[in-house]
């Protein structure tokens, strides 16, 4: 990526198909208003041509000038009021009341020519009416975090929002210590969230949650018109499907706040992430969880909590025999999609009534190991040694497992290949691509990391170190929300 200035003239579409759908809604849904212009000269660091070809995007546009001034805030899309969204949440299980898009705004809807309608949203381009006591900036350690994540996870199959571009502001914002600044583009099919709902059920306007959801019906889910309940019980099953394909990669999300959970069911609002590294079922991947309320083990059945909050919000919608049936199904749709991908991963074809117990024993040997979570799934199908290797002073037992699992399997080897990734993005490796774009301005090594990514169940011979744990020197890393 050659790294340019950004051009202040002009407003350009960049050939997008605009619609102002959110819009259409009354103006207490958000505030319309301009990006803060942060920076005096934005560049461009790295842009995603994948997730250009999701709103017929030509890739030759990340070489215009204006394409950077427009990523940077610095100049809107024509024919696109920029908007921040209102909304509100429960923050680590405690009502916060309104929250919003505090320094996120969405500059442009996209409807491309499969007719899918995708959000355009920056992400750290100064302050709304929503910012609290926030300066609306992002770091450039964090959008780096997130311009990855979402990238991998969509290459893992799992539903996310995506980046298009990060650009660095070049100026300074202050966290802990002074960094640099950056504003990361990102997409999503919405941005609408179970926060949207509960605020203004909490406002006792009941009307405008009627409107909300029929406004997300009708553009996501016109199977569902005039069915609150079956939108509903779909939301419901989106969601358990989701967080069981987070346990199954070994992915823990940091801050599952109502504000953070998408109506879509796509992983949303990455921050103080983490893949596992070792398997620890207690795992806190943010070190401000300090009860661990949002531990890895816990996401499944904060999904859940989060879901009763937004039964409560739907409640003048939905009556409440309905939403509770609704619910009774999340643990159903949860341990269904689970259990698929867990045998999946075992490359176990036909069904068996012993497979929970063969699952559960094998992530029980892992945690007392200390095995490394995606290395043990991915080196299963490999010679013997080389898997009982992972399981150290506990290799007696792997042993004994392994031949249980042999006697038992029925797969295809080289498809488990196509199911286990070799490649996560490791705290470490974040860290790393992190440091080459602060320290040493090196793109090159953010790319890698990216490409490696985008394919992670290949074999890349240039990046094998990427999948390897941390380095002693990189162990013990630490993410907070500020990440």
């Amino acid at each position: 990526m050659i790294p340019h200035e950004a051009s202040q003239t002009g407003s350009p579409s960049l050939g997008l198909a605009l619609e102002n759908h959110f819009g259409r809604l009354p103006d207490e849904f958000y505030t319309r208003m301009p990006a803060e212009r942060v920076g005096t000269a934005p560049r461009l660091i790295h842009a995603n041509a994948a997730a250009a070809k999701l709103i017929d995007l030509d890739p030759a546009a990340f070489t215009d000038p204006q394409f950077t001034a427009i990523m940077s805030g610095h100049q809107p899309l024509e024919g696109f009021a920029p908007l921040a969204m209102v909304y509100a949440g429960h923050q680590f299980g405690v009502w916060a009341g309104q929250l919003g898009d505090g320094r996120a705004l969405l500059i442009g809807q996209v409807r491309n020519r499969a007719g899918d309608l995708w959000d355009v949203q920056l992400k750290g381009s100064g302050k709304t009416p929503y910012s609290r006591f926030g300066d609306g900036r992002a770091v450039m350690r964090s959008s780096i975090r997130e311009y990855l994540c979402s990238e991998a996870m969509a290459a893992l199959g799992i539903p996310t929002s995506l980046a298009l571009a990060l650009v660095a502001t070049g100026e300074t914002v202050r966290r802990e210590e002074p960094e640099p600044g950056a504003v990361l583009t990102r997409l999503a099919r919405s941005h609408v969230r179970f926060g949207h709902f509960e605020h203004f059920h909490y406002q006792g306007k009941s009307e405008q949650v009627r409107l909300l959801a029929d406004h997300v019906i009708a553009e996501y889910f016109p199977e569902f018109v005039g069915d609150h309940a079956g939108w509903f019980g779909e939301v419901v099953k989106r969601t358990a499907h989701m967080i069981a394909h987070w346990q199954a990669v070994g992915f823990a999300h940091g801050v599952m706040n109502t504000d953070n959970m998408s109506i879509l069911g796509l992983t949303l609002d990455y921050g103080p992430f983490g893949f596992l590294d070792i398997y620890d079922p207690n795992f806190i991947c943010n070190h401000t969880d300090e009860t661990g309320r949002y531990s890895f083990l816990n996401q499944p059945g904060i999904g859940h909590w989060n879901l009763k909050a937004l039964a409560i919000a739907l409640s003048s919608l939905i009556g409440s025999e309905k939403l509770v049936a609704a619910l009774g199904t999340y643990e159903t749709h949860f341990m269904e999609k689970y259990r698929a991908l867990m045998r999946a991963k075992l490359g176990l074809v036909r069904e068996d009534e012993g497979d929970d117990r063969m699952i559960g024993e094998l992530l029980a040997l892992m945690a007392k190991a200390g095995a490394d979570y995606t290395l043990t799934f991915r080196n299963l199908p490999r010679e013997d040694q080389v898997w009982l290797g992972l399981f150290g002073n506990h290799r007696a037992d792997a042993q004994a497992w392994l031949a249980s699992y042999r006697a038992r399997f029925d797969g295809d080897p080289e498809m488990m290949d196509r199911i286990n990734p070799k490649f996560v993005l490791r705290n470490w490796v974040a860290e790393t691509a992190i440091r080459a774009v602060e320290d040493r301005s090196d793109i090159a090594t953010l790319d890698r990391i990216f490409s490696i990514l985008q394919s992670p169940y290949d074999e890349h011979p240039d990046g094998e170190a990427f999948a390897a744990p941390p380095p002693p020197d990189m162990c013990g890393l630490e993410v907070s929300c500020s990440s």
